[in-house]
């Protein structure tokens, strides 16, 4: 990008820089200022002007040469944190790669039925025995259907689905034959 000789947008005040820069363009310094002064009037008053001008002229170039080195450098730090940032993201990404073809696990269906006729409700972790029993597969214990079921104050309860009396010392019968049944 080409910078104008009479200003740059990067100066902190531009338009100033601008004036200064088309005033310096009508008194050259220098050997040709030199001779221009040769014509006018030489005084000390004359030349300690056009030095103090020039030393302003000079500070002006190296306070815009310094602004322009650190805004260079910050540009350079800030280039070299991203590059370094970058590859920390690709060290990671290499470490710990993401997988596309990965497949979840399949899940149990939710009934699973067997030879002798009995089935497991995975859904419900219910094990049903060809008989109509039914077992809860996470405790072990037979379900009983509660809405079918009288509870005794002593601890027994009656089946009434299946017409089998519960006792509370773990003893079952049958209400219709009187028979304790056995497994």
């Amino acid at each position: 990008m080409a910078v104008s000789p009479i200003a740059s947008s990067t100066a902190p005040n531009w338009l100033k820089e601008a004036q200064e820069s088309i005033a310096a363009t009508e008194n050259p310094g220098g050997l040709m200022g030199m001779l221009q002064d040769s014509r006018a009037s030489a005084s000390i008053k004359n030349f300690l002007a056009k030095s103090q001008n020039t030393a302003n002229a000079l500070q002006l170039i190296n306070q815009g040469s310094a602004q322009s080195m650190a805004t260079l450098t910050l540009q350079q730090s800030d280039a070299a944190q991203q590059k370094l940032q970058q590859a920390k993201i690709d060290m990671l990404v290499k470490l710990n790669p993401q997988h596309s073809n990965f497949n979840p696990a399949k899940e149990l269906d939710s009934f699973i039925y067997f030879q002798d006729g009995s089935s497991i409700d995975t859904v419900n972790n219910i094990l049903t025995m060809s008989n109509g029993t039914q077992i809860d597969t996470v405790t072990g214990l037979q379900v009983i259907d509660t809405s079918q079921m009288i509870s005794m104050a002593n601890g027994a309860y009656l089946d009434t689905k299946n017409s089998i009396l519960h006792m509370s010392d773990g003893t079952q019968i049958n209400t219709i034959t009187g028979l304790k049944v056995t497994a």
